[in-house]
């Protein structure tokens, strides 16, 4: 079945449907999470509490196309209303893909999550969730916009400043004058 089916499956109340639905989507939901809230367990939290208003609010979707864009709108919503609530709290990371790489350089690898969690800590939490959304969903721009609730020209704004913030914080970690990238050339 298709998900749109499942979507209206779902909407009415069928369990089962629901059920699939999350199965499809889990995955990407606490990659992306991880990423925002920048700790695994509150990155559970977020998604448990995105899948909680997903069943809550469902029968309230009015285009059952746009079901992926309001999961990862809640998701958002749910990570930033969890960091609001433990701002004091000191946070880690642990970047991952999204997709199982195939066998490469794991030194290499690990040097560059190093650089991206440095530079991905060094923004703010809406700023953060533009760049997941964009470059680790590989959500156009234009539903990023749509998943947060913002403006088009906010996300693209967001983005732009949260690119030359993490590209400041890359070149100025002493590390890259001795280490290339995994592609061979400092960016």
């Amino acid at each position: 079945m298709d998900q749109r089916g499942l979507v209206e499956r779902a909407r009415g109340g069928d369990h089962d449907a629901f059920t699939t639905l999350v199965d499809l989507t889990i995955l990407r939901l606490d990659a992306a999470a991880r990423l925002i809230v920048r700790d695994r367990e509150l990155a559970r939290d977020a998604v448990q509490e995105t899948l909680i208003r997903a069943w809550r609010d469902l029968p309230g979707l009015r285009d059952l196309d746009r079901f992926d864009a309001w999961l990862h709108r809640l998701m958002v919503n749910a990570c930033l209303d969890l960091i609001r609530r433990r701002r004091r709290r000191a946070i880690e990371v642990e970047v991952t893909s999204l997709d199982s790489p195939a066998m490469s350089d794991m030194a290499g690898d690990f040097a560059d999550r190093e650089l991206l969690d440095g530079a991905l800590r060094r923004l703010d939490p809406p700023h953060r969730a533009v760049v997941v959304l964009h470059y680790f969903l590989g959500m156009p721009l234009p539903e990023v916009a749509a998943s947060l609730g913002i403006p088009l020209g906010t996300a693209k704004s967001r983005l732009h400043y949260s690119l030359a913030t993490m590209r400041a914080a890359v070149l100025a970690d002493p590390m890259l004058t001795s280490a290339p990238f995994a592609g061979g050339h400092p960016a």
